[in-house]
């Protein structure tokens, strides 16, 4: 409820409403594939146990490190823009299971495209965390080479990611990299994007391409509940994932705070793109525990009690409780994934503080292939601005 809205009420509605029972926003609803409860118990499901079973005790530790890392990556982050040391910066906390489940569900070939807050994507598929950073220290443009990790550029347009996405799905089956049952070969192509994105018109554009195309792509919506201030419940009166429906692909609603359900579902949709059986959605059933960026205050706009509520749906307790009910970690382990977050925050803590601002003028360089004399106009006239400061008192 906003300011405003509270101003309006009197002091006895606004005495009822805080005495109001809590919805209980976990409920994904009986649809919601969920293969570990928020008490760490371990749920069946015909479809998707034999990919966990899979799974070797070093693959289901190296998960949790990947989400204790993730989260301190994400830490890290938003304490170096409170000091100061970064403009920006965009949280996923609570939405670690999310993204590590499914960037782990990729292969070498496939291709991700993010958003602006997919740092634990970049980091399953091997980024260097200060390359975002770089960009929201704001001394660089963000560049760098896509295929070095086949993960694409953050992109800060709100949706645009999923028509790039689309696009790149539709060249790899021009290029015959879909259904040739080659595992090493076959590729899939994931589009990173969140619920207040789906309300974008290059969003449902992406969408009427890819199955026009027949994509081999998979659209995969973080649903944190809040596009900024606007609760997900006033911009549909469906599910997410059933919107997939009506552009004529599956969708499916996953548990997003449930590592191991985020991981089978994402891993099979991906098999089924990779088979040529795309394009696919998947809706992470999640919550964005901070604030949309450091820019915002959630504060205004929703109340303490639906934070509450999900801090009970903490996708790192729930796995650790996994682990340790069934002897796959022990406390020696936790300490040393500790050990290790502490180290690997310290490492980003420098990596920010003495990475080199460019010189202004390159803000110019890689906008066009060849020279643009609009470029080059603005370019001489920047430089004449500075040099008029040279020498002066």
């Amino acid at each position: 409820m906003s300011d405003n809205e509270v101003a309006d009420l009197s002091t006895d509605e606004v005495l009822a409403r805080l005495h109001e029972p809590v919805k209980d926003p976990g409920d994904g609803g009986p649809e919601m594939v969920q293969l570990l409860t928020p008490e760490g118990q371990r749920l069946s499901h015909p479809r998707y146990d034999a990919v966990i079973d899979a799974l070797s005790e070093d693959d289901l530790r190296s998960f949790y490190r990947d989400l204790v890392l993730v989260r301190r990556l994400d830490a890290e982050g938003y304490a170096l823009q409170r000091q100061g040391e970064l403009g920006l910066w965009p949280s996923l906390l609570g939405q670690e299971a999310a993204q590590v489940g499914s960037g782990r569900a990729l292969r070498t070939q496939d291709f991700a495209f993010p958003t602006y807050r997919e740092h634990g994507v970049g980091f399953t598929r091997g980024m260097d965390p200060l390359t975002p950073m770089s960009l929201f220290r704001g001394v660089s443009q963000g560049g760098c080479d896509p295929k070095a990790n086949n993960f694409h550029l953050y992109t800060i347009v709100i949706g645009a990611q999923t028509l790039h996405a689309t696009g790149y799905a539709m060249g790899v089956a021009k290029d015959g990299l879909v259904g040739t049952g080659d595992p090493d070969r076959d590729t899939a192509v994931i589009a990173y994007f969140g619920d207040g994105a789906s309300a974008q018109g290059d969003v449902n554009e992406a969408f009427v391409y890819a199955a026009s195309f027949d994509a081999p792509v998979v659209f995969f919506c973080q649903n944190n509940q809040w596009a900024i201030s606007e609760p997900v419940t006033k911009q549909t009166r469906i599910p997410l994932y059933q919107r997939a429906r009506g552009f004529g692909f599956p969708g499916v609603r996953v548990d997003g705070n449930d590592i191991l359900a985020v991981y089978a579902v994402t891993k099979h949709y991906l098999d089924e793109a990779r088979s040529g059986n795309g394009p696919l959605f998947i809706e992470a059933f999640t919550y964005r525990m901070g604030a949309h960026t450091t820019a915002d205050d959630p504060t205004k706009y929703r109340i303490d009690a639906e934070v509450e509520n999900w801090k009970f749906r903490d996708p790192i307790l729930r796995f650790k409780t996994l682990l340790s009910r069934e002897g796959i970690a022990d406390e020696a382990y936790f300490t040393a994934i500790d050990a290790e977050a502490d180290e690997f925050a310290a490492r980003l803590r420098e990596g920010v503080q003495t990475m080199p601002t460019a010189p202004g003028n390159t803000m110019w360089d890689h906008v066009y292939a060849e020279d643009h004399p609009v470029m080059e106009q603005e370019r001489a006239a920047y430089e004449a601005y500075v040099a008029s400061f040279e020498g002066a008192n």
